[in-house]
């Protein structure tokens, strides 16, 4: 349960404001839009395969910064 305690006299839309961040933090906005209508479970699967995907994509993304990182560093210890 995501609770918000107010900080010294803070107003209720920075409390407001914080809860929404907390909640889009939690998923729990996507959560609830998701079951508001129901889905096929073809479409479920093509859902689930696309999060598959992206997180794939920004793994093999970030793998190939850090590759890229590791050459300049490796070109820089050369140089020296």
């Amino acid at each position: 349960m995501i609770k918000v305690k107010a900080r010294g006299e803070e107003a209720l839309d920075h409390l407001l404001r914080r809860f929404k961040k907390l909640c889009e933090k939690e998923g729990l906005t996507k959560d609830i839009k998701r079951v508001a209508h129901y889905e096929k479970p073809s479409e479920e699967r093509r859902r689930r395969i696309r999060q598959v995907r992206k997180r794939e994509l920004k793994r093999i993304q970030q793998q190939e910064l850090l590759d890229l990182e590791v050459k300049k560093r490796k070109r820089r210890l050369l140089k020296t």
